[in-house]
């Protein structure tokens, strides 16, 4: 397993109809990224999608935003690593996912799809071993009219409430800074760090509930 990173791909639907829907945090990831570091994507018919490259402390990273449409990303993804000549385990994959909360993002290698259509198409093209940043959007079992694959696809595709919109965003902000330490330190360590920032956030959360429990509602006079 490669810790080091050389592509980055954002998975989204082309087209300003999805543009604010949240099957796009992926995309949303990658432009935030660029604008970070002064890339500009660009039209790449080789490589099925759109691409730009930055530096980040002094390493060069490609980005990618396929436009095949989520369900045949792999299709950009095969032809990006081919192009470039970049080893799978050297790619990181940004993507919505419905069974985080908004608010919360996570970075894992290898595994499954787990239902996720670009992820599916994939890992159909290049194989499972390949670092993903998963970008939580909730999921409509949450709200009372979920009902079925119908619901999630429902879901997926429209654009989310103001509160979850904002924090899906500064997810992606935090998930921004976290490039300069995968890059400077690897992927591995900067795993590592956000999942320690997650569980202080848990702790932190937990002794405030504490709290609240204990000194109970304040008596008026």
């Amino acid at each position: 397993m490669s810790t080091e990173i050389d592509l980055i791909v954002g998975l989204g639907n082309p087209g300003p109809e999805y543009q604010t829907t949240r099957h796009n945090a992926g995309f949303w990831f990658a432009d935030l990224l660029a604008r970070e570091h002064g890339g500009r994507f660009a039209s790449e018919r080789k490589l099925k999608g759109e691409a730009a490259e930055i530096r980040v402390s002094g390493r060069r990273i490609r980005l990618l935003k396929p436009t095949t449409y989520m369900n045949e990303s792999g299709e950009a993804v095969q032809a990006a690593v081919s192009y470039y000549k970049i080893p799978i385990e050297r790619v990181l994959v940004a993507y919505d996912e419905l069974d985080l909360p908004p608010g919360r993002v996570q970075l894992k290698f290898d595994g499954s799809s787990a239902g996720h259509n670009g992820i599916g198409s994939v890992i159909e093209h290049v194989g499972t071993k390949f670092w993903r940043l998963r970008f939580g959007v909730g999921h409509p079992r949450d709200r009372a009219t979920a009902s079925g694959r119908r619901e999630v696809i429902d879901h997926v595709l429209e654009r989310a409430s103001a509160t979850d919109e904002v924090q899906i965003l500064e997810a992606i902000g935090e998930a921004v800074k976290l490039v300069a330490v995968i890059v400077e330190k690897g992927a591995e360590r900067a795993k590592n760090q956000l999942h320690r920032k997650k569980a202080a956030a848990a702790a932190d959360a937990k002794e405030s509930s504490k709290k609240g429990r204990k000194e109970g509602p304040k008596e008026e006079n």
